[in-house]
């Protein structure tokens, strides 16, 4: 009989082994244990000191020192008494756990119980660098062309940004008509579908310039993709070039980590 609220835990009471000694310093226990803090040994009605004069794991004991037939040995189970638990060697692994997302050596356990792939937090994670030294591109085209001027990249995340930095010169030629210049992930257009990202605008005659375009992309993939520059003629049927006055053109990507 008891008062106040009911035990947490059961009554229990203390297991005890008792050995058939020999000359020999291992014996096998009939319960588990973590630890040899987890059982009191005696030996000889002396009880003996953990870790110092026996080791225990599993239901390996070990002693120290060897015993004879004469002597006499138990042990009482101190951890089995209060229940305390350790899960068997690899008995939980990567199935055991509920978590969503992909569970693999790429990633790691979150706050929110979702596994993700491990990010830079605003660094960056790779630079791609491309450039174009070859002759003078032109068109008169007045829908956006392809240029030779592109850079290759696959992220390492979905959450990746990629930063994309291109430069290099381009001209036009005509009155009143300007080269639109614009910036293309594969087939898709990062600028403005009619006026692009940057241009070189001609009030009369051939006009040459330097031309930089900074975008921050998120392309939400870990498939490799193309950033790619594109131009055109945005009125009339003037020529439009890049890569100009034999100068080179480049383009860089850089994958920023999620932040």
């Amino acid at each position: 009989m008891y008062l106040g609220n009911q035990p947490a835990l059961s009554y229990t009471s203390f297991a005890k082994q008792d050995f058939t000694t020999s000359a020999t310093t291992s014996y096998t226990l009939d319960n588990p244990v973590t630890n040899a803090n987890e059982l009191a040994l005696f030996i000889n009605f002396v009880r003996q000191e953990p870790t110092t004069a026996y080791t225990a794991s599993g239901t390996t004991l070990t002693l120290t020192s060897a015993t004879s037939a004469s002597d006499d040995m138990y042990c009482v189970f101190l951890g089995k008494a209060v229940q305390t638990v350790n899960s068997p060697s690899g008995s939980v692994g990567i199935s055991q756990l509920s978590a969503t997302g992909t569970k693999d050596a790429t990633t790691f356990l979150r706050g929110d119980n979702s596994f993700a792939v491990p990010t830079g937090n605003g660094k960056v994670l790779q630079a791609v660098s491309s450039s174009y030294t070859g002759a003078a591109e032109s068109t008169t085209s007045n829908t956006f062309q392809a240029s030779s001027l592109f850079v290759n990249i696959t992220p390492s995340a979905t959450t990746s940004k990629i930063l994309v930095l291109a430069c290099g010169n381009a001209g036009t030629s005509g009155n009143a008509t300007s080269n639109r210049i614009t910036l293309y992930r594969d087939s898709t257009n990062l600028g403005d579908s009619t006026h692009g990202i940057n241009q070189v605008y001609s009030s009369g005659g051939s006009v040459y310039a330097p031309f930089n375009i900074n975008l921050l992309d998120s392309p939400s993939t870990t498939s490799q993709i193309t950033y790619k520059i594109y131009w055109k003629a945005f009125s009339g049927a003037h020529a439009q070039y890049l890569h100009t006055d034999g100068l080179d053109s480049f383009i860089t990507a850089l994958e920023i980590g999620a932040w």
